[in-house]
């Protein structure tokens, strides 16, 4: 459980740090028609992107922002395509970086940096405090709505 709260935390701090808003962070998702999940963050854009690019690359650091802060807090360097529990965040991810890069192979190259990238920010002490706060409140109530998400990360601004 704890592996799957840094997991979601990770996709919500970075959403934030990317100007989204998370509505709800759970370690109880529906059991509905999506993948099968361990959690859930909801997260939604309020102001549109200034650029279609803009927007794919945030969209790329949030899906794999996850899998990178499990990987963290794992101790593990693992790759996010093969890990098969990451397989519907490296699949928003590639489908986001399509436009950011022409052709598999330049995708594929361009998502394995921004992993590296993040691998490297959220190891920052800052960033990486901020996370470990918000996933013990996680854990703490299984469930956040966006007012206390908002403020644990109101302690740790940017």
């Amino acid at each position: 459980m704890e592996e799957t709260a840094y997991h979601e935390c990770g996709h919500a701090l970075m959403a934030v740090r990317m100007g989204a808003v998370v509505r709800l962070l759970t370690l109880e998702p529906e059991r509905d028609d999506r993948p099968d999940r361990y959690g859930e963050a909801q997260i939604y854009w309020p102001a549109p992107p200034r650029s279609a690019k803009e927007h794919a690359g945030k969209l790329v650091l949030v899906a794999l922002a996850g899998p990178v802060a499990e990987m963290i807090y794992r101790g593990e360097p693992l790759h996010p395509g093969f890990v098969a529990e990451w397989a519907d965040d490296w699949r928003r991810a590639w489908e986001a970086a399509e436009p950011l890069a022409a052709g598999e192979r330049a995708r594929l190259a361009l998502l394995e940096e921004t992993a590296r990238q993040l691998h490297a920010r959220l190891r920052r002490d800052q960033e990486w405090s901020a996370l470990a706060a918000l996933a013990d409140a996680l854990l703490a109530h299984e469930t956040l709505e966006q007012e206390a998400i908002d403020e644990v990360l109101a302690a740790w601004p940017v």
